[in-house]
């Protein structure tokens, strides 16, 4: 069970776009960690605490390429145009060029709930750059995927990462117990 945190918090939500979760590669448990999400989402709105979303945006003529269908955001995510945050990235880090420290500073917010994919890159680059920024971070530990790789099961990738991160960078904690 996680402590109350005296940190105001905002769900970050990374690269769940058309083009990698609809793929030809299917994320690990693709539809249990969407549906986290999404409580999570109401969880935050619940608490008045604001969402922010991230999306990579690829080179032309990769499948995330800016402008097209499989750039945006899934639209099964319940995000909400009118009052969350939508940010595009073209780093693994979530940090990198994007204005979201600024952002988070002018909000007041210090804890940075965090979710998404793909877990080995941006969910990894963006849980430990997090912390060094002076931002409380946690990793959502049921709510981060990717794809199987050749050397690695995605569930491998994921569970390496929420053992490696938790500590040392994030906080991992499951989707019941984060609250905002």
């Amino acid at each position: 069970m996680q402590a109350e945190s005296t940190q105001r918090s905002a769900l970050l939500i990374i690269d769940m776009q058309v083009g990698l979760f609809h793929g030809p590669d299917q994320p690990w448990e693709g539809q249990r960690v969407l549906e986290n999400i999404n409580r999570l989402i109401g969880k935050a709105r619940q608490a008045n605490a604001p969402v922010f979303a991230v999306r990579h945006s690829g080179p032309e003529g990769s499948p995330i390429a800016p402008g097209t269908a499989l750039w945006q955001l899934v639209p099964e995510l319940q995000m909400d145009p009118a009052s969350d945050h939508l940010l595009d990235k073209t780093r693994p880090s979530c940090f990198f060029n994007t204005g979201l420290a600024e952002q988070l500073d002018d909000a007041g917010i210090g804890r940075l709930v965090i979710v998404g994919m793909k877990t080995q890159y941006c969910v990894d680059s963006t849980s430990r750059l997090a912390r060094d920024l002076g931002f409380e971070a946690v990793l959502v530990g049921d709510a981060h995927t990717c794809m199987d790789t050749p050397g690695l099961s995605a569930r491998a990738i994921i569970e390496h990462h929420n053992a490696t991160l938790n500590g040392a960078f994030v906080q991992v904690l499951g989707t019941e117990d984060v609250h905002f």
